[in-house]
């Protein structure tokens, strides 16, 4: 399997490419990269092609709230984000020092899977789509819904969860934790988090309440896609959602992609991982900012570098 890029030494230690994952998309993204472009315009061309529609005029055009349906956003993020990284490694070749880790946030780990070398373009693409297919399908079985949780801590929100009978998904960084379940379910604990002091809390708009338990007709449905996907070892190590450490691993990552569907990404100690191993600089690549927030505000030391469109595909190093 060619790799997606063609890495070389000396390795940038001090180095770490991030990729977010849904809720970053928006109508127009990648419009700029396909017309500026060939090798982006390749990318959208070819996963048009794998999907057998016009996944780059969603991108492009929308209609949003086609845009925002799980089974679209999904693989339209990753073709977007591996979009900007090709873009920018042709750009600014220095990019192809092979970064110490690669990271990815929820599906955005399949971006990061594709950079590390452990898993092709095509397969990516193809997984995604079965995997928000799949996602959407479990919410509309087993509905439910998110909301964020900002200024109350990891015990105090595990705790509202287990009264209320919700489920922390997401622990993004401190104080900033995303919860999950049935509507009822999460209402009780948004009341409760509120009587214990949290700062704020927000009711996100979702198909379904992802990385819980609710998902798990979607995690099972998974072991037949990721079982049959061709992947290998990583050349780069990438560090995982559910456990926030490294891996090449290929068996590694096979059970990655099915466990992380229904348990929470541990994005908060991802990024204290990385910063702990002396990543000084992280290079998030994709639509939005949301990564870049979260990096600069726990490791305050560190340089990053959004890369979200045309303008800023050549990466200052």
């Amino acid at each position: 399997m060619a790799a997606f890029l063609a890495f070389q030494e000396p390795a940038r230690r001090t180095r770490a490419f991030v990729f977010p994952g849904q809720g970053a998309q928006s109508v127009g993204m990648g419009k700029d990269l396909y017309d500026a472009f060939p090798s982006a315009r390749e990318l959208y061309d070819r996963a048009d092609e794998i999907l057998g529609f016009k996944l780059s005029t969603l991108c492009f055009e929308g209609p949003e709230a086609d845009l925002q349906q799980t089974r679209n956003a999904q693989p339209a993020i990753a073709v977007t984000s591996l979009a900007l990284l090709k873009v920018a490694t042709e750009i600014t070749p220095g990019l192809l020092e092979r970064p110490a880790f690669v990271a990815g946030h929820s599906l955005g780990e399949y971006s990061a899977l594709v950079a590390s070398g452990a898993l092709s373009f095509d397969n990516a693409i193809r997984l995604l789509r079965a995997r928000g297919e799949l996602m959407q399908a479990a919410g509309e079985k087993n509905p439910g819904t998110m909301a964020a949780v900002l200024g109350l801590d990891l015990a105090d929100c595990d705790d509202v969860c287990r009264e209320a009978g919700a489920e922390i998904c997401n622990v993004n960084a401190p104080g900033q934790i995303v919860i999950g379940g049935r509507r009822e379910a999460v209402v009780r604990a948004l009341d409760y988090a509120k009587a214990r002091g949290a700062a704020k809390v927000i009711p996100l708009s979702v198909s379904g309440a992802f990385h819980s338990s609710l998902m798990k007709p979607a995690a099972e449905g998974m072991v037949h896609h990721v079982g049959v996907a061709t992947m290998s070892d990583a050349d780069v190590p990438v560090v995982l959602n559910c456990t926030a450490t490294p891996s090449r691993d290929e068996l590694a990552f096979r059970n990655e992609l099915v466990d992380q569907v229904a348990s929470p990404v541990q994005w908060a100690k991802t990024v204290e991982y990385l910063g702990e191993q002396g990543i000084e600089t992280f290079i998030e690549f994709g639509p939005g900012r949301v990564l870049t927030a979260i990096i600069k505000r726990m490791l305050r030391k560190a340089a990053c570098v959004n890369v979200n469109d045309a303008s800023t595909v050549n990466v200052p190093l």
